[in-house]
């Protein structure tokens, strides 16, 4: 079974960025080297990815790109979020200025957040900036980190304290290298997807609530490809009104104060996707007190994470104090304060005089934390 091909169309203000199409289907990823020769230079192509996503699809991509024409330079990295430091990504400038970049070179992001994250960063710094494409392979970075030119690396301070705004020149997102995906990459990207329904679309929360949420699960190609058209086309549209999180996108960012903070905290050892769930349900607890939210908003995030196999409280063994002590890092934080987004209800993000999150006390976020509801995860 194939999921037709569908083309979404991100833009960003011209003088942020570029437009361009993000390319959503099924076996995109065997005619890749064809779909991409039209963003290709003459110069070297960097193909960056992990050991793992480079096992699967690197040599057969690098492969029908030298077939093309293209001289390939694999960069392959160890897979995980520890990759995600600056002495890896200089590893890579050092050997793409070896391998003889120049400003007609081309990178390539193969795989998941990690890959193209530094594929995106290595491509904005090198030369002081080369034209870059993602081919993402996890459903995390097809619904999300692949559109909207974030990159970066994190440091011990905290995550993605060190980046880039750079926009890729096309996305092409072939559902079925999810059927690779290990059961708890795929609930992560969920977290992601249910992010964009409690924040923007009602109706996608209540489809997923309704089976869509098992049709990903079980690795439906109609219902991922669906899904992930309709994730890149809500973050599109807000990536079009403010490119470089100035207000707006802060949207995106519901809860992913928390999640950074809990990611610190556990020295990474939780997937990202993870740590978001358990700050959706944190900023759900916020929104209910502050706010006056739907007194179900919580209970019902809850419940859709944990049918995706996913936390929604902190695990055994990790403080309180520690996570909150992580968001004081976070790069949402203004003014020495904390910072969440808020919502109101489905689909409405709550404004605060003028900005899309509102200021937040430690001892608030503490008190939320610490609470335990009874929906467990996995």
């Amino acid at each position: 079974m194939t999921a037709r091909t569908r083309r979404v169309p991100a833009s960003v203000p011209a003088d942020a960025g570029s437009e361009y199409e993000v390319v959503i289907g099924s076996n995109l990823l065997a005619e890749a080297a064809e779909r991409l020769q039209p963003f290709m230079g003459t110069g070297p192509v960097f193909v960056v990815s992990d050991a793992i996503v480079h096992a699967l699809y690197g040599e057969a991509l690098v492969t029908g790109l030298g077939e093309a024409g293209n001289e390939c330079v694999n960069l392959v990295m160890e897979p995980g979020e520890g990759s995600k430091r600056r002495a890896v990504v200089g590893d890579m400038q050092d050997m793409a200025i070896a391998a003889g970049a120049d400003r007609d070179s081309r990178v390539i992001a193969l795989g998941g957040g990690v890959p193209g994250d530094l594929a995106g960063y290595l491509a904005a710094t090198l030369l002081r900036g080369i034209p870059w494409v993602q081919v993402p392979t996890s459903l995390l970075a097809m619904v999300d980190s692949s559109v909207g030119g974030k990159t970066g690396v994190d440091t011990a301070a905290g995550k993605n304290l060190i980046g880039a705004f750079w926009q890729p020149q096309v996305v092409l997102a072939d559902v079925g290298t999810l059927d690779t995906l290990p059961d708890a990459e795929l609930a992560a990207g969920l977290a992601e997807v249910i992010k964009y329904g409690v924040t923007l679309e009602e109706q996608l929360f209540s489809d997923l609530e309704d089976g869509l949420l098992e049709s990903c699960l079980a690795r439906v190609p109609e219902a991922l490809a669906l899904v992930v058209e309709r994730c890149v086309s809500i973050k599109a549209a807000v990536v079009a009104e403010d490119a470089r999180e100035a207000n707006r996108r802060q949207v995106l960012n519901y809860g992913h104060t928390v999640a950074h903070g809990v990611e610190v905290a556990a020295s990474y050892t939780l997937r990202h996707g993870e740590a978001v769930a358990i700050g959706m349900v944190a900023a759900a607890r916020l929104s209910e007190e502050r706010l006056g939210a739907a007194p179900d908003l919580a209970e019902r995030i809850a419940s859709l994470c944990a049918r995706a196999g996913l936390p929604v409280d902190l695990p055994p063994g990790l403080s309180v104090d520690a996570v909150v002590d992580g968001t004081l890092h976070d790069k949402k934080s203004r003014d020495g304060q904390l910072r969440c987004v808020l919502v109101q209800e489905f689909g409405a993000v709550s404004p605060h005089e003028g900005n899309w999150s509102h200021p937040v006390t430690v001892q608030e976020l503490a008190r939320v934390l610490g609470h335990q509801t009874s929906t467990t995860g996995r």
